[in-house]
């Protein structure tokens, strides 16, 4: 008589767990969640840190090309080459390839509220794009365009004369015979790299992307405008509640 085989091969193969093999298991896969939770959440644990003795603000003047971190394993430019203050950490990210307002604290809380999107701090940019934008394409942005990663809510957006700012290091893309245009757009959300999807998404390529303002904060606090050179920053003492002194 035939011997019957097992249905499932793989099954019968499979090696039985004791209690003990089961809970060093459990205990393993428990360390490895609480693990990659702590490490994809560094700026909850420093929300979560004590207030500082001494909470202070950093307002940078971000230059072209710099990362808004402290350390790079390329060498590249970062903050560290401007700003010799210990413990600050960025609220929001600047991308590499713009420039302007950055704001630093040491205060975790007051970090999250700056850098969170839930909380709807109005960030205002200064975009030079490639083309004379049509009032069709301000309405569209004024609205919300709908990117790869949703729609945007409403934004403010306005043409602007050129504005009377520092030179770029590394001058933007000239086409002869076709213009430029200024806009000043103010959003309240703070996706990667959103304004140059925004104007991209309308038919105007950004060209330069200055940061003038977030939340109450500006570049203006640090010098005028139109003397204000990069990497200029502007340190300001807080009282216990996060507030300017």
């Amino acid at each position: 008589m035939e011997k019957q085989r097992p249905k499932n091969r793989e099954k019968a193969r499979r090696p039985k767990l004791t209690g003990s093999s089961k809970r060093y298991l459990a205990k393993k896969t428990s360390a490895v969640s609480n693990s990659t939770r702590r490490a994809a959440s560094p700026d909850k644990l420093r929300r979560n840190k004590p207030k500082p003795e001494r909470p202070i603000l950093v307002l940078f003047n971000k230059p072209y090309d710099v990362l808004t971190q402290f350390s790079d394993d390329q060498q590249r430019s970062t903050l560290k080459d401007f700003i010799p203050i210990k413990d600050i950490y960025a609220a929001g990210r600047l991308d590499k390839d713009s420039e302007g307002l950055l704001v630093l604290t040491n205060d975790g809380e007051l970090q999250h509220k700056l850098a969170n999107p839930k909380f709807k701090k109005a960030k205002t940019y200064w975009v030079q794009v490639e083309g004379d934008v049509s009032a069709q394409a301000i309405e569209q942005l004024s609205k919300g365009v709908e990117l790869k990663d949703g729609p945007t809510r409403p934004a403010k957006v306005e043409r602007i004369e050129q504005p009377q700012i520092w030179q770029r290091s590394t001058p933007i893309r000239d086409r002869k015979n076709i213009p430029t245009t200024w806009l000043q757009i103010t959003i309240t959300e703070g996706r990667n790299r959103q304004v140059r999807r925004m104007t991209a998404h309308v038919g105007y390529p950004t060209l330069r992307l200055v940061r003038v303002s977030m939340g109450p904060y500006s570049l203006a606090q640090i010098a005028p405008l139109t003397t204000i050179q990069p990497g200029q920053y502007l340190q300001i003492e807080l009282d216990p509640t996060g507030n300017t002194k």
